[in-house]
């Protein structure tokens, strides 16, 4: 119907010069006019020029001076020939009227207010702000002047409006043929598509967005620092057993039974199957000794050894219980080949969930055996490893592992904290844990941890990490995440 309207009025006029306007007179919304508008304007069947126009309506208040006349004009004619008290005439108005009233008449010299008294100083007044809203709302021209001062007095709202004025534009027909967008079999078959007239392809247009897969933020550190071990020589270890003995999560750790970790409250146990089918018995018995009475220079911890607690299945509590089967089995190669290796993957354990604790998260792991390693051997790989993340500052502070001695925690300098901040913990591994194995005397290991979700909580701005992994992880942050680029040196 707009359609038809818009052609049959250009057919016999040139133009249609406000489309409000001629929406109000073939009584159609004016946003179903102007969608009509874009189509024959895209189609070259008219000439649209958009323009804006600013209209002015009545508020509230400045319907109610048009009905009733302005506060000061009700004010004037309320006060009588030969005057009256203040306190008279502010009893006889509405309290509104004779707060604004008052103001305005004696602002434009109608009335003296003196001693407590309101007098008269002209005879008559004209109401030229009723007239003037009566004019705005009859659509009708004011001076620029009066339209700024009845802004300031809030009586009158300015409303933009845009509209369009059209012409017939170089495609124009009384009547639009709609255009065909596809050729199908039933055009074939009537032959009717010799008359068709198709739609134009837009060669130009952007094509729909193609959906791909995003790497979440933790995946994207974890392959940077992947790329670090690479290049630093290192060989990944296989991590994919979630669920763990005690015997090679703790024990064959040189860890002791009545070691609080391995309580119910910071491991997870397992209670089908609840033990593990299968240990080397041999070394079991080499690390039931050990435990017990002591060994390679060690005492021990001189206490009854338990085979069932040993056999007890868990969830990881660190992936260091990889690095003790990887290391049980590169002793028993012959010749002994030195190995380094690396893994990041999942940990459990019991934790009381907040911002920065989850019960499941990343540890990563590096580890180096060689002949003679030291303790300088282990400060300067940390050195290059830490440096390679983007941190050269340093600091070593001595801690306590039961499987390494000595041990140090790692500090490195942030510099957005302006302090030192604990990044990750370190040491050599006991010869009560690595003899027993069957390594070399003079084989030595080196190893260093630290989680993954620290680093990418501070390089993407988490503050809550359960913003970045688990149910409650955004997935408009994966989509929209920036590269990770880590401090290459």
């Amino acid at each position: 119907m707009a359609e038809d309207a818009i052609l049959g009025f250009l057919q016999n006029n040139e133009e249609i010069a406000d489309s409000h306007q001629f929406a109000a007179r073939i009584e159609v919304d004016h946003t179903e006019l102007e969608n009509v508008i874009k189509r024959l304007n895209g189609f070259e069947i008219v000439e649209a020029k958009d323009f804006k126009k600013d209209n002015y309506l009545l508020s509230e208040e400045g319907k109610q001076y048009g009905l009733e006349g302005s506060p000061e004009v009700n004010f004037f004619l309320a006060v009588p020939v030969g005057g009256i008290s203040l306190a008279n005439l502010k009893a006889k108005l509405d309290p509104k009227v004779f707060s604004i009233g008052s103001s305005w008449a004696k602002k434009n010299g109608w009335v003296e207010i003196a001693k407590g008294s309101v007098t008269k100083k002209v005879e008559n007044v004209e109401d030229k702000v009723k007239d003037l809203l009566k004019r705005i709302e009859e659509g009708k021209v004011v001076d620029g002047n009066d339209v700024a001062d009845l802004s300031k007095r809030k009586l009158i709202v300015k409303q933009t409006w845009r509209g369009y004025t059209l012409r017939k534009g170089s495609k124009y027909v009384s009547k639009r043929k709609k255009a065909a967008t596809d050729l199908t079999r039933e055009h074939l078959q009537r032959g009717d598509w010799k008359d068709l007239e198709f739609k134009e392809y837009n060669l130009n247009a952007q094509g729909q967005p193609i959906q791909i897969g995003y790497l979440q933020p933790l995946l994207e550190v974890r392959e940077e620092i992947q790329n670090i071990f690479l290049q630093m020589g290192f060989e990944e270890m296989p991590t994919n057993n979630f669920v763990e003995s005690s015997f090679w999560n703790f024990d064959a750790l040189f860890q002791p039974q009545q070691h609080p970790a391995r309580d119910s409250h910071d491991t997870f146990f397992l209670k089908a199957p609840s033990t593990t089918r299968y240990l080397p018995e041999d070394y079991v018995e080499r690390v039931k000794c050990v435990h017990e009475s002591g060994g390679y220079g060690s005492k021990g911890y001189g206490y009854d050894w338990k085979r069932e607690e040993a056999e007890k299945n868990l969830l990881r509590t660190h992936t260091t219980a990889v690095s003790t089967r990887m290391l049980y089995m590169l002793a028993q190669q012959r010749p002994f080949m030195p190995k380094r290796y690396y893994s990041i993957d999942r940990v459990f354990r019991n934790e009381a969930v907040d911002r920065t604790h989850l019960a499941e998260f990343h540890q990563i792991e590096g580890l180096i055996c060689d002949h003679g390693l030291t303790l300088g051997d282990l400060i300067g790989v940390l050195e290059d490893f830490f440096a390679r993340l983007g941190m050269s500052k340093l600091r070593f502070k001595p801690a306590y592992n039961p499987y390494t001695e000595p041990s140090m925690e790692i500090f490195s300098y942030h510099e957005g904290l302006k302090k030192w901040v604990e990044v990750g913990n370190s040491g050599m591994f006991r010869p009560e844990m690595l003899l027993p194995m069957g390594l070399p005397e003079d084989v030595n290991v080196i190893a260093w941890g630290l989680s993954l979700e620290r680093p990418t909580m501070i390089l993407y701005g988490i503050d809550n990490i359960r913003d970045l992994f688990g149910p409650k992880v955004d997935f408009n942050l994966i989509k929209s995440n920036p590269l990770c680029r880590l401090g290459l040196q």
